[in-house]
C-alpha cells in the first residue's frame, strides 16, 4: 500500500470515527464511562491476579468495593451539597449587592481623587452592571448545574448499566488488548506498539494522578473553608477541587468565591478572608510542591494550555461525552503531533536531501524517545 493510500485510509477512518461519535454521543454515556473505569481499575485487577486471585473473582471483588465507595460517598455527600448549593443560589445576589457596596465604599473616593467625579460615576455604574451581570451569570451557572445533576441522577437508572459493562470490559481487558495488538500492521508494529506505549504513559499518569490530586485538593479547601467558618465552605472546596482538573481553573474559581462569601460575611473583620487567602495559598503549595510531581510527574505530554483547549473543544462538540473523551484524545494527539514531528526533523524535507544526515538525526531522536 503506498503512502498516499494508507494516510487517506486513517483520514477516512478518523472523519468516520468523529461523525460516529456526533451521531451516538447521546446513547455513548455508560459505555465510555464503563471504558473509562475498567481502564483505570485494570492495574488494580492485575495486582490482584498476580496474588493469585482470579481475574473474574479479582474483578468481582474490585467492582463491589467501588460501588459500595461511591453509593456511600452519594448517602453523606449529596444532601450536605445540596443544601448548601440551593442556600448559594438564594444568597449570591444579596451577597454581591453588598460586595459591590463594600468595593465603593472603600475604593470610590479613591477614584474620584485622582480621576474626578464623572470617573467615579462611570466605575459605580460600571462595577454594577459588572456584578449584576457576573451574579446573574453564575447563578444560572449554579443551577444549571443543581438541574443538571438533577437530570443526572435521573439519568442514573440508565448508567446502572455502566457497571455491568465495566465487569464485562475488565475481565476481557488483556484478551481485548492483545486481540487488538494482532490487528497492527506487520510491517509498523514496532513503531505502533511504542506510540501506543507513549499514550498509556501520558493518558494513565494524568488520569490516575490527576484525579488523586483532584480528591485531595478538594478535600483540603472543604475541611480548610468549613473550620474557618465559611458560609458554604464545603460545596465552595468540592467545587474548586474538581474544576483543578482544567489547570488554575479550580483554585481561581475557588479563591474568589470564598473570599468574596468570606469578606461579605465577616465584614468588616479581615482575619478570615485573609485566613481564606491563606487556605489556597497552602492548596496551591501542596499541588505545585507536593500533589503534582508525587502523583502526576512531569512527563505526561499534556500541556495546560493544549488540555484547557481540548476540554473546552470536545465539551462543545459532545457535550458530557465529551468532556471524558477530552483528556485521553488530547493525550492521543499530542503523543502523534510529537512522532509527526520527529519524523520530519529526520527527513530529508527538513535537511534538504541529507540523507545520511537524516538517518543519524532519526536514529538519535529515536534513542532519545
Amino acid at each position: 500500500m503506498t503512502l498516499q493510500r494508507q494516510i487517506g485510509f486513517w483520514l477516512v477512518s478518523l472523519v468516520t470515527l468523529v461523525l460516529l461519535l456526533v451521531l451516538l454521543r447521546e446513547v455513548l454515556l455508560p459505555f465510555i464511562a464503563a471504558l473509562a473505569l475498567a481502564y483505570l481499575l485494570d492495574p488494580l485487577a492485575d495486582r490482584l491476579e498476580r496474588a493469585g486471585v482470579g481475574r473474574l473473582t479479582a474483578t468481582i471483588i474490585i467492582l463491589v468495593v467501588f460501588i459500595l465507595i461511591f453509593v456511600l460517598a452519594l448517602v453523606l455527600l449529596a444532601p450536605l451539597l445540596a443544601q448548601q448549593l440551593t442556600g448559594l443560589v438564594a444568597r449570591l445576589p444579596g451577597d454581591a449587592a453588598k460586595l459591590q457596596a463594600l468595593i465603593l465604599e472603600r475604593g470610590a473616593p479613591l477614584i474620584e481623587r485622582f480621576g474626578g467625579t464623572k470617573l467615579a460615576e462611570d466605575a459605580q455604574s460600571s462595577l454594577g452592571n459588572l456584578v449584576g451581570s457576573a451574579t446573574s451569570w453564575l447563578g444560572s451557572v449554579l443551577q444549571s448545574l443543581w438541574t443538571g445533576g438533577t437530570a443526572i441522577v435521573g439519568v442514573f437508572s440508565l448508567l446502572v448499566l455502566t457497571p455491568v459493562i465495566t465487569f464485562y470490559l475488565l475481565v476481557d481487558w488483556d484478551r481485548m488488548c492483545a486481540t487488538v495488538d494482532g490487528w497492527l500492521p506487520l510491517d509498523h508494529r514496532e513503531t505502533i506498539r511504542g506510540l501506543l506505549h507513549e499514550m498509556d504513559t501520558a493518558i494513565a499518569g494524568f488520569l490516575r494522578g490527576q484525579a488523586l490530586v483532584c480528591l485531595l485538593l478538594g478535600l483540603f479547601y472543604a475541611i480548610g473553608l468549613s473550620l474557618l467558618g465559611v458560609n458554604f465552605g464545603a460545596l465552595i472546596g468540592i467545587i474548586s477541587g474538581f474544576l483543578s482538573f482544567i489547570p488554575f481553573v479550580g483554585s481561581l474559581t475557588g479563591l474568589v468565591l470564598s473570599v468574596g462569601v468570606a469578606t461579605v460575611q465577616f465584614w468588616p473583620d479581615w482575619t478570615w478572608p485573609l485566613a481564606t487567602l491563606a487556605v489556597f495559598g497552602i492548596g496551591q503549595f501542596l499541588e505545585g510542591n507536593i500533589f503534582q510531581p508525587k502523583f502526576v510527574g512531569d512527563s505526561i505530554g499534556v500541556h495546560p494550555v493544549w488540555l484547557m483547549f481540548a476540554l473546552l473543544a470536545f465539551g462543545t462538540l459532545f457535550g458530557f461525552v465529551g468532556l471524558l473523551l477530552a483528556v485521553p484524545l488530547a493525550a492521543v494527539i499530542g503523543v502523534l503531533c510529537r512522532f509527526a514531528l520527529r519524523q520530519y526533523l529526520a527527513s530529508n524535507i527538513y535537511h534538504g536531501g541529507d540523507a545520511v544526515k537524516a538517518a543519524e538525526i532519526h536514529k538519535r531522536l529515536e534513542a532519545d524517545v
